[in-house]
């Protein structure tokens, strides 16, 4: 049974950091593209950042240059470094794995101005 575990969410200032993790299991973690998605209140998912089995990295316009996604096979765990926080980044980030799909439970992310 695949799981995917977010964790790392919490409140932070406006400019601030955070770093999200998202661990994997029952999987096989290291052949997977994996990314992150977020949902703010009354909005849909957006996909912000993926990276690939050879850890090829693409990002949304909205965080380029802000954050960074990274992976460790060994660790089974893929994470997302958020770096100059701003109030619109207010969401709830998931965590998932593309073919088969999987989702996390996600992890809320607050910026306050």
């Amino acid at each position: 049974q695949v799981q995917l575990v977010e964790s790392g969410g919490g409140l932070v200032q406006a400019g601030g950091s955070l770093r999200l993790s998202c661990a994997a299991s029952g999987t096989m973690f290291s052949s997977n593209v994996m990314g992150w998605y977020r949902q703010a209140p009354g909005k849909q998912r957006e996909w912000v950042a993926s990276i690939t089995s050879d850890s090829t990295t693409t990002y949304a316009d909205s965080v380029k240059g802000r954050f960074t996604i990274s992976r460790d096979n060994a660790k089974n765990t893929v994470y997302l470094q958020m770096n100059g926080l701003k109030p619109e980044d207010t969401a709830i980030y998931y965590c998932r794995q593309w073919r088969p799909d999987y989702w996390g439970q996600g992890t809320q992310v607050t910026v306050s101005s």
